[in-house]
């Protein structure tokens, strides 16, 4: 049986950070099968948080390079990838200068991209870029152990752990608090939880080429709807990489005819043709046809067993991509995850995981089904050019993240979210949606953008406060609101970090914002609100855990951060030495 520290026979725990029971005995770690993007990400976030884990990676820890296999990530989930020190996604990902939409002959839409006024970019890159990007941020990082030809072959579960057992070679068993899937479509840890996956095969159908040419639109990408050339299909869409290289995508008939080399020339040099003249100088990188299916997992926990990624879901057609849900579904339970390792959880905050992030992704199923029958149907409605616009709308959300089929979650139905009570106000964000980006100040008096705060296993407790800038950052923590707030903060159930905001989207002055660990909004209240703010702290982490005191007491495990070491006061090492690790 192996644990976390289990290095060689004999050998001694080498990571200071693991958290150990009163007989100094390490706790176990979580246990992550797979290591694609998304088990890699899983495995940092917990890392982020103090949580160490093993990653059971099937194969031999390399991963072949295919260009035409690439990740379009949005705005939130790059974002997510850089906090958690991915450096690919900033160094080698493409960030595109605009986005284009035509139909037929006619430019329906443009839009640019950039600093000054436009929408964030998507981030685009192989895939193979990623994973490495990825690999070498949990290669740097000493509380996650990756574990080549782990091949997982069986689960066991009791109140204390769960138990992998792995095949040959190298057959073995990790003892883990938790197990999280996120081993793909083919998931091995759905089937042995023994999980249903319904769904629908073949909803789209493409062929798909890297390569190196010049387009007319440099940097820019493009969906061309109904292009007129001979092979052009209904849809066809070219996204830029870096180097100069496009991904070239054809949506083909959900079931037609083998795609052929000699096929896929012609439709290359059509395309090409048809967008430049004619055929530009071109050198074909890689080629591949890809198939879309649309499925969700009936259960996404089984006690100590999660699914993550394409394990509980699979999506893609009308430009959604499975792996920003991957993504996203890593965010909202690594934070949960952290909780429970360190502090205890209730069933509510566990049971929130699903009931948040399958709710969501079932929306999007939903709606790229809705959509499905009217963008890809046939007839005169097609035609009609009063319905193109909104075709190119429904579209472009779903490759850019906008809308019903590409816009980051609102968790506003969440079994975390507080009671409304009169003292709760509202904001430019909705309950449950993710909040923006504004710039805030720090205990410590520096400058820093509310969102590089998360991901710390730390509610976010934000004053709105006008004027602040000009404070004397020596004294700020004593002027105003800030000592009744300060105190309030010190009183939470839970870890959070207290931070002054000049301002925020549709906040008034005096507004107090109580933000979750992935970022998303739990409430705003009117002024300072010790109780309800307790009260909406408490429910954001789903109640006590068992066996935990209830209520504001020695037992809490909040504190308002201030200058020194992050999320740890004096008093609460001592009280909490036996249950809690020290996170850097």
């Amino acid at each position: 049986m192996h644990t976390f520290c289990d290095r060689a026979p004999g050998s001694t725990c080498r990571f200071p950070h693991v958290r150990t029971d009163g007989r100094g005995r390490a706790v176990d770690p979580v246990i992550v099968v797979g290591a694609g993007p998304v088990g890699l990400a899983l495995s940092l976030a917990l890392a982020g948080q103090g949580v160490p884990s093993v990653v059971l990676d099937e194969g031999a820890g390399k991963d072949e390079p295919r260009t035409a296999r690439t990740a379009v990530l949005r705005p939130d989930t790059a974002e997510l990838l850089e906090r958690l020190g991915c450096a690919t996604v900033r160094d080698d990902g493409a960030r595109w200068a605009g986005w284009r939409s035509l139909r037929r002959h006619q430019e329906v839409r443009r839009i640019v991209f950039g600093d000054d006024g436009g929408p964030p970019s998507p981030v685009h890159l192989p895939q193979h870029d990623l994973t490495r990007g990825l690999r070498d941020a949990v290669t740097a990082h000493e509380l996650v152990r990756t574990v080549p030809h782990g091949r997982l072959d069986t689960i066991e579960q009791d109140d204390g752990g769960v138990t992998a057992h792995t095949r040959e070679p190298g057959a073995t068993s990790w003892r883990g608090s938790f197990l999280v899937g996120c081993d793909g479509a083919r998931s091995t840890v759905r089937k042995l939880l023994d999980i249903r996956f319904p769904g629908r095969t073949s909803v789209e159908r493409h062929a798909v080429a890297a390569l190196r040419t010049e387009l007319p639109w440099p940097d820019e990408a493009l969906l061309h709807r109904m292009p007129p050339w001979r092979t052009g299909g209904q849809e066809v869409t070219a996204r830029p990489l870096p180097g100069g290289v496009w991904r070239l995508d054809w949506l083909l008939p959900s079931r037609g005819e083998l795609v052929t080399p000699e096929a896929l020339l012609a439709r290359i040099r059509d395309t090409l043709g048809g967008w430049c003249g004619e055929t530009p100088p071109y050198e074909l990188i890689d080629t591949g046809v890809y198939t879309v299916h649309h499925r969700l997992a009936r259960r996404w926990r089984v006690g100590r067993a999660f699914l993550a990624g394409d394990s509980a879901h699979l999506l893609g057609a009308l430009g959604t991509q499975g792996l920003d849900e991957g993504l996203r579904d890593i965010d909202n339970l690594a934070w949960k995850l952290a909780q429970a390792w360190h502090l205890g959880a209730s069933e509510t905050l566990l049971d929130s995981y699903q009931a948040e992030r399958r709710t969501a992704v079932a929306a999007r199923l939903r709606a790229a089904d809705q959509a499905l029958p009217v963008l890809r149907g046939s007839g005169l409605r097609t035609y009609l050019s009063g319905t193109a616009r909104g075709h190119d709308t429904l579209l472009t959300g779903g490759h850019l993240g906008r809308g019903a089929l590409g816009a980051p979650p609102e968790y506003t139905h969440s079994p975390l979210t507080p009671l409304h009570t009169e003292a709760q106000t509202l904001v430019g964000t909705p309950l449950g949606g993710p909040v923006a980006d504004v710039r805030a100040t720090a205990p410590d008096g520096t400058t820093v953008r509310l969102r590089d705060r998360l991901g710390r296993g730390r509610q976010l407790v934000v004053l709105v406060a006008p004027g602040t800038g000009v404070w004397d950052r020596r004294h700020w923590m004593t002027a105003g609101l800030m000592p009744r707030l300060a105190a309030a903060v010190t009183a939470l159930p839970v870890r959070a970090e207290l931070l002054v905001a000049e301002s925020y989207p549709g906040a008034t002055a005096h507004t107090v914002l109580l933000v979750r660990p992935d970022g998303h909004l739990v409430a705003a209240f009117h002024g300072v609100r010790p109780a309800e703010l307790y009260a909406a702290a408490d429910a954001a982490r789903g109640g006590a855990p068992a066996g935990a005191q209830a209520g504001p007491g020695p037992q809490r495990s909040g504190e308002a951060e201030g200058p020194g070491e992050p999320g740890r006061s004096g008093s609460e090492k001592t009280t909490h030495a036996g249950r809690t690790a020290d996170i850097n």
